[in-house]
């Protein structure tokens, strides 16, 4: 049983601090920064430096050189570094090895990695390494397990590579909705990261992947966080869930189009195995069937842009029986053209430029793109909800169904504890103001949200400004111009006058009709209710 040696590497690590904030003061912020760029001579040169002061390497020294910069150790010094594991344990569970023949027995990439000739030394065989964040809940650190990258292996990466934490996964971790819900489903886990985040607001989760590795890593990384309410489960898509349903849905799935000809690797950590962008329409349509009454799917993806705009094939993906058509909320944030979208994923591979190798991979890409006729390619977030109750509040109209698509490219507001909370504001605003006819939200009072201002730009000398914007600190970071009705009726949103009473105050002001006014105005007060500028009133 290894459960009872992963408990024992957690005492080990937490009993040396192994954390984000003691790495940083290992090496400093500066080769932190080159380590996320792939380049660790900066954090090697610091530690070098930190060994020739002492007598005996630190914990931390020793920890930081094998699992994280991913070299060779004296095997006394990771002893000593893992006091209660030990190396023994360490080799048990697949984290070091010592002999050539023990690193070839190591499933994926590691199988070709060479150990220490040295036998007096201990060589990685996975990346381990401290992880901390800020969520709705509050701060919080884990330790990540995954398959050695690029740096360490010196070469490009294993077709079953198992990812740690990176850019997409952050992405998706800082979407993630943080509302308590009873089961959440991790659709292609890999190390388990998002599991992990969703095991904080659900009640249990069920974590599913192709890749029995990735399974492997990520149940340990469960255990060696104290995380007990994520069930793993091995197969494809949602075959492993097959009947069930979940409150939440999150997935970080493979999305990444490649080719699918010989010659070319198909990672399984980003390639779901099918032509083009099939694999995020597959997630899109099986979404429905597994999701209860009002949960919400939260996935990234990628989708393709023939002749037409590419909106256009992810409306068609949302086609369904009316009465279990999704709410959707599609947000892209980039376009990449054939050449760009190449480069970045061949390099991902590990595939250095300027080579053989890099050269073919790339004609092999744009001879793919060319064949189907794709002409760029478009990266975002996706946000699925099934509806509640037929799309109808009692006593009032039925809700139209969300169905919003938006490209929002610019650089998103300040959230330090993610955008999740924001999304929900957000979806909560617009059902609110969806069940109400303008009658009734006439008669409703509002309230500006505490991190909207307002900016007013003034000609030299006049009193009345010549441009009004409403700017958003947090969420999506947006920008709405304003004209003199819209910014007074914003104004005046203290929660204490119902909206129509502003209006027709205004009204008078203005010398305008009111009902004009009003039929002008509350289609943009619905929209920023939709967009948390305004907040409706409290429950």
């Amino acid at each position: 049983m290894t459960a009872p040696l992963i408990d024992l590497l957690r005492a080990d690590l937490g009993a040396a601090n192994f954390s984000v904030t003691a790495l940083t003061g290992l090496w400093g912020i500066e080769a932190d920064a080159a380590l996320r760029r792939n380049q660790r001579v900066p954090a090697l040169r610091a530690l070098a430096k930190l060994r020739a002061t002492l007598s005996v390497p630190e914990p931390n020294v020793v920890l930081a050189q094998i699992f994280v910069l991913g070299l060779p150790v004296e095997r006394a010094e990771l002893a000593a570094a893992l006091p209660s594991l030990g190396v023994d344990g360490a080799e048990q569970l697949g984290l070091v090895a010592a002999r050539p023949d023990e690193a070839a027995t190591q499933p994926g990439p590691l199988a070709d990695r060479a150990a220490p000739a040295d036998p007096a030394q201990v060589a990685p065989l996975v990346d381990l390494r401290p992880y901390s964040f800020v969520d709705a809940h509050g701060a919080g650190s884990w330790w990540i397990t995954s398959d050695l990258g690029e740096l360490a292996l010196g070469h490009p990466l294993g077709e079953d590579h198992v990812l740690g934490v990176g850019g997409a996964s952050l992405t998706l971790s800082a979407l993630m909705i943080p509302t308590a819900v009873d089961s959440a489903l991790d659709l292609g886990t890999g190390c388990g990261i998002q599991a992990l985040h969703a095991a904080r607001h659900a009640t249990r989760v069920v974590a599913t992947d192709i890749s029995e590795r990735a399974l492997e890593l990520a149940a340990l990384n469960a255990r060696l966080n104290g995380v007990e309410n994520i069930e793993f489960r091995l197969g494809s898509l949602f075959d492993p869930v097959a009947g069930e349903r979940f409150d939440h849905i999150i997935s970080n799935p493979p999305f990444v189009i490649t080719p699918r000809v010989e010659g070319v690797p198909s990672y399984e950590y980003r390639d779901g195995g099918m032509v083009g962008d099939a694999l995020v329409e597959a997630v899109v349509r099986g979404a429905a069937d597994h999701l209860t009454p009002g949960g919400v799917a939260q996935l990234l993806g990628n989708w393709e842009y023939h002749d037409d705009d590419a909106f256009h094939r992810l409306t068609g993906w949302l086609e369904s029986p009316a009465e279990t058509a999704l709410d959707a909320w599609i947000i892209e944030r980039e376009v990449q053209p054939p050449t760009g979208y190449a480069e970045t994923w061949i390099r991902d591979g590990g595939t250095r430029p300027d080579t053989p190798d890099f050269d073919r991979l790339y004609g092999a890409w744009l001879d793919d793109f060319e064949a189907r006729g794709v002409r760029q390619v478009g990266f975002g977030y996706m946000l699925l909800r099934r509806p509640t109750d037929g799309r109808r509040r009692p006593a009032a109209p039925a809700r139209p169904r969300l169905l919003r698509l938006e490209r929002l490219p610019e650089a998103l507001g300040h959230n330090p504890a993610g955008i999740g909370h924001h999304l929900a504001e957000c979806l909560a605003a617009h059902d609110w103001q969806a069940g109400l006819d303008d009658d009734a939200l006439s008669r409703s009072t509002l309230t500006v949200a505490s991190d909207v201002t307002e900016e007013r730009h003034f000609w030299p000398g006049q009193e009345d400004p010549t441009l009004m914007t409403l700017h958003q600190g947090g969420g999506f970071g947006r920008s709405v111009p304003l004209d003199t009705a819209q910014a007074a009726l914003i104004g005046a949103c203290d929660g204490e006058l119902p909206v129509g009473a502003i209006i027709d105050a205004i009204a008078q002001l203005l010398d305008a009709d009111a009902a004009a006014l009003r039929a002008e105005l509350l289609p943009r007060v619905r929209g920023l209710l939709d967009d948390a500028f305004l907040q409706p009133p409290a429950a």
